[in-house]
């Protein structure tokens, strides 16, 4: 049930003072049954008699005495207008305006009242947003401040209890965990939603930093941080979730440092505005959908969706449901019957893609979807002519849809599994993951309309973020039994393990959360639990002195999914401060990248390629007799000191110049690669040199340049300490080496290389390869300087003639 706040209009000025009257703040009454529609702020402030504020009048603050006049002077103001107003108002004026005084009230006059928590703790004062807090959730919860802060302390131990965020948590979240809803009730309320805003401040700064006796608040005009939102904001039903939480904290801080309030309610309401939309939807004319629910609809004159079908584009009206998508052709003819890709099925698809007649690439503002790998695909044309972002929303809104699924799939139980009887809840739990997903494309939409996106929306959906992020399959993982996970209804010794033997035998029985619900070992079939990040994760998981309100409220401590997610979060920034290296090292223009690869001496590949051949086993004979070769040369004891003094050596000028390097003595320019800039070109020069084959050629070139770049900040001591950790490394098999026979050594790893894509071996080489693949790509790419172009005498009399033989013989081509 909704509840309801009271409202009642301040009396007297916010002035919080440490030293005198440390009872006389805050009598906070909230969620009471009265559904007057005058009670707007919501809640109730109790005054006091005169007597308890006698004062002299040489204590009186003038300018505080000022604003309150000025403050009641406009109230009063506002409400003549109100009474003078026409009692019937037009169609256009069914919403209230923005700048009712009721609502844009500073939240210094909202919470005037009686409060019972005791002020002084022994690590400090409470903030006046930590009272504030603590007895409006104390008496949402039915108690007051006093006896929430009394019972807190009995039940955990004093290190948990002696710090006052872990207070604000254990009151709010004790209310909170009431509510397993799809969205909060509660919401609804400014008042709620103002409530919240202040937790967050009174979680990022629970003591006051104030040396005065008094402290004047203006919550108003207060930022909220990341660390508070991240934290409070995804304990809420259907505000923010725990994977995508620090992106959303992103898109809505913008430019700012953190959150305010305008932008907190305003966010609020346009999710809200989404979910009552979605109670009117209608699919009007149509076959009915049954079973489905409709999230979205794509359809308008000024946002029309386009179907391109063999070289001809038709206009209709596009319904994204939460299992598959629908399409009503608009034709000559009027409405046709709609037509279904089922998003559900194994092998689904959606990509980005170029549209345009005569099948070119014209427009840049297309998906391609499939249903699988024989069905037809696809493509629609998201048109907007009031921005450029809709192509990349509606692409994040599918395939959230399809990833939800294909997370079904992968980590929860079978469809017709009869374990899940056993497990209390076990059957919601593919409702649950398909309302996370829904949520997430809710908030989506919210986003997109108050203008607050980021530049990839996928970020901001959690299945299709966790798809590519690192760590992203472990927070998979905690999803699946914050889902299916629950008590057991039934005593069983053992439940075996997936077919085949999946599962590591880390697991001897089944997986818990931090509540105590079970998640069945038989139902872990994906691959990932036999990581060792997920090995090492499960085993820390336990929560010890933390009071657990509910699998999603930890109080002191952060529930799995928070754990993953945060671990997830910070692998993440690392990817991205990679990327963003590489992407500084990626050089437009083929003659460019032709020179930087001359520079890094990449011929080298073709042995590579070469000697991978002869792994692979495509020519027996070959191999064979390499392989002979080989170990005949091992078994003779040519190479014994070869390699222990090649690694040494390497090991050793790296430390060297790691060391030169942090003295300064190399220079800052040491390590960088060097290159000239390519002289000036024509418009017909520029024509020639874009062309398909040459940008595939661009394409590897440049990958194969980050390679060796990576290499060389490796080699170079680029990052300090990554360069260590090799180092140490390449000593410790020098020391290997040096201690066992290099033969058998030797022959041991020619016989790993040349037997791992074979059939035995094959699933064990992937586990490691991928491992290696994400610690490389932590490795930043050494900078790249272009020095500008100098001209020499000769130099560019040649390279013209040799341009305008290319232009002459290009001509003569097109002529035959």
């Amino acid at each position: 049930m909704q509840s309801k706040f009271i409202k009642a209009t301040p009396q007297f000025p916010l002035i919080y003072q440490h030293q005198h009257h440390h009872k006389a703040y805050f009598n906070v009454v909230a969620c009471a049954n009265n559904s007057s529609s005058e009670n707007k702020n919501g809640f109730k402030i109790l005054g006091k008699t005169l007597g308890d504020y006698r004062t002299k009048l040489s204590d009186l603050d003038k300018s505080l005495m000022q604003d309150k006049i000025n403050i009641w002077v406009s109230k009063t103001t506002n409400y003549l207008n109100e009474l003078t107003s026409p009692l019937v108002k037009n169609v256009q004026d069914k919403n209230p305006p923005l700048g009712n005084s009721y609502e844009t009230d500073d939240m210094e006059e909202l919470f005037m009242s009686e409060h019972t928590i005791d002020i002084k703790t022994p690590t400090g004062n409470l903030s006046l947003a930590a009272v504030i807090s603590i007895e409006q959730f104390g008496r949402m919860n039915g108690l007051t401040g006093k006896k929430m802060q009394m019972l807190f302390q009995a039940l955990v131990p004093e290190n948990v209890s002696g710090n006052a965020r872990n207070l604000v948590e254990y009151c709010c979240f004790r209310f909170l965990c009431r509510d397993d809803s799809e969205i909060h009730p509660c919401l609804k309320d400014r008042a709620f939603q103002r409530l919240i805003f202040v937790t967050m401040l009174a979680w990022e700064h629970p003591y006051s930093n104030s040396k005065d006796s008094s402290e004047k608040v203006s919550f108003q005009r207060k930022l909220v941080r990341k660390e508070a939102f991240v934290r409070i904001a995804p304990a809420i039903s259907g505000l923010a979730d725990y994977p995508t939480a620090h992106n959303l904290f992103k898109a809505l801080a913008g430019a700012q440092e953190g959150i305010s309030f305008q932008v907190w309610s305003t966010y609020i309401d346009e999710l809200l505005k989404v979910y009552e939309g979605r109670k009117s939807y209608i699919f009007e004319e149509s076959p009915p959908i049954s079973g489905e629910r409709i999230l979205c609809l794509g359809s308008g004159r000024k946002r029309p969706v386009l179907k391109w079908e063999k070289n001809m584009a038709w206009p209709g009206k596009l319904t994204l449901t939460d299992k598959a998508l629908y399409f009503e052709e608009i034709g000559l003819r009027g409405q046709r019957d709609a037509i279904r890709v089922d998003l559900t099925r194994h092998g689904s698809r959606v990509e980005k893609t170029r549209v345009g007649p005569l099948d070119s690439d014209l427009f840049d503002s297309a998906v391609s979807i499939t249903s699988g790998p024989d069905s037809e695909a696809w493509k629609l044309e998201f048109v907007d002519f009031g921005g450029e972002m809709r192509r990349d929303v509606w692409y994040a809104f599918i395939k959230e849809v399809i990833s939800v699924h294909q997370f079904i799939h992968e980590f929860g139980p079978k469809k017709y599994d009869q374990s899940v009887q056993n497990v209390y809840g076990a059957k919601k739990g593919k409702q649950r993951a398909t309302n996370c997903a829904i949520n997430s494309i809710a908030r989506l939409q919210a986003l997109q309309s108050i203008k607050k996106l980021l530049e990839e929306p996928t970020k901001l959906v959690p299945f299709s973020y966790l798809q590519n992020a690192p760590y992203g399959e472990i927070v998979h993982q905690t999803l699946a039994v914050n889902f299916w996970g629950g008590p057991l209804t039934t005593r069983f010794k053992e439940i075996k393990s997936a077919a085949n033997g999946e599962v590591s035998g880390v697991y001897s029985n089944h997986v818990y959360d931090v509540d105590g619900s079970v998640y069945l070992r038989k139902w872990m079939k994906h691959s990932s639990w036999s990581l060792n990040d997920s090995i090492a994760f499960w085993k820390n998981s336990s929560v010890r002195q933390e009071l657990v309100l509910s699998k999603n409220h930890v109080v002191g401590d952060k529930n799995l999914v928070e754990k993953a997610a945060i671990t997830c979060r910070d692998k993440y920034q690392v990817v991205e401060s990679t990327q963003a290296t590489i992407d500084a090292a990626m050089i437009e223009g083929i003659p460019s990248n032709i020179d930087l690869f001359k520079e890094l001496l990449l011929p080298l590949t073709m042995a590579a390629k070469s000697f991978d051949k002869l792994r692979r086993w495509e020519e027996p004979l070959l191999t064979a007799s390499f392989l002979a070769f080989i170990y005949a040369l091992i078994f003779r004891n040519l190479l014994s000191y070869v390699f222990p003094t090649t690694l040494m050596a390497l090991a050793t000028f790296m430390l060297v110049v790691k060391g030169l390097k942090e003295q300064g003595r190399l220079g800052r320019s040491f390590g960088k690669v060097t290159i000239h800039d390519q002289p000036p070109s024509n418009t017909i020069e520029k024509i020639i040199a874009v062309k398909e084959a040459m940008r595939d050629l661009e394409k590897y070139m440049q990958t194969v340049n980050v390679f060796l770049l990576k290499i060389r900040t490796v080699l170079l001591a680029g990052q300090p300490q990554i360069t260590t950790e090799v180092a140490m490394v390449l000593l410790f098999g020098s020391a290997v080496l040096l201690t066992i026979p290099f033969k058998y050594i030797l022959s041991f790893f020619i016989f790993d290389i040349f037997t791992r894509e074979l059939e035995f071996r094959r699933e064990t080489v992937k586990k490691f390869m991928r491992f290696l693949r994400d610690r490389w790509e932590t490795v930043p790419a050494t900078p790249v300087s272009v020095l500008p172009f100098k001209s020499n005498d000769a130099g560019p009399v040649i390279q013209k003639k040799e341009r305008n033989n290319l232009i002459n013989l290009e001509r003569t081509k097109r002529k035959q």
